[in-house]
């Protein structure tokens, strides 16, 4: 026993001789620069193992701790504000009085061929979201700057009577810089003529794009006709997203 306990004193004195070679050492040495001690490279080694651990098990927690809290509020109770994620948008054409669009001088002078602005979108339904970015009568601001994808589809519904009354059907989506008249940036043409027994045609303009936008930017859409369905919000849409390329 007495032997033992010198053993257990003579290693203590060593390790804490190894501790006072490990703290005198520069930053950054690797462990075979220590010392050429068996013993005290081997009690560096299990010191740098146990600090590993310890940090790794404090940064998961971490972790763990901020994605708990970034999706639910555990002091509150409550869902935190939609203000995390990319910007995008996505609109639902509604049912509306469309007599009424296009017809205000808020949108600039548009282009005879898509003078009609669309100015009734829903954008807090189950269909539709509005996330990082504004909505206000029409128009969609783009609060961050970046490259966004911009589509639309407009489904037309055209009454007419004979072969050649198929319209000539466009979309437009423009693009209105802050302080700056709108500019064009996506237009889809088409041209229907349905049989003459037919009571009405329906006929979808898809576009979509991808474009530099800045903060303040502002986007709608425009048509030349407003011989829309707009009691289909599957059909008739508009919206944009943010893509970090």
């Amino acid at each position: 026993f007495p032997s033992q306990l010198k053993s257990q004193a003579l290693g203590s004195a060593e390790e804490l001789r190894c501790l006072q070679m490990l703290n005198q050492q520069p930053e950054g040495s690797s462990l075979e620069e220590l010392s050429s001690s068996q013993g005290c490279l081997k009690l560096a080694s299990t010191i740098k193992a146990y600090v590993a651990t310890v940090t790794e098990n404090i940064i998961r927690r971490s972790a763990v701790k901020e994605a708990w809290q970034s999706y639910f509020n555990t002091s509150e109770g409550q869902l935190p504000p939609k203000t995390a994620g990319k910007p995008s948008a996505h609109l639902t054409l509604r049912p509306q009085s469309l007599a009424q669009d296009g017809h205000s001088q808020r949108f600039g002078n548009l282009s005879q061929s898509c003078r009609h602005a669309l100015t009734h979108w829903g954008h807090s339904s189950l269909q539709s979201h509005v996330q990082n970015m504004t909505y206000r009568a029409g128009r969609l601001r783009v609060e961050q700057p970046g490259k966004y994808y911009v589509y639309s589809q407009i489904y037309f519904r055209y009454r007419g009577t004979g072969r050649d009354s198929g319209p000539q059907l466009v979309q437009c989506i423009q693009w209105q810089p802050a302080h700056s008249p709108p500019v064009l940036l996506l237009k889809g043409v088409g041209t229907k003529c349905w049989a003459p027994e037919a009571d009405y045609g329906l006929h979808a303009l898809y576009q979509g794009g991808l474009f530099e936008l800045k903060a303040g930017d502002e986007l709608f859409v425009s048509v030349s006709s407003l011989a829309i369905d707009s009691n289909d919000a599957a059909a008739s849409y508009f919206g944009a997203f943010r893509l970090d390329l």
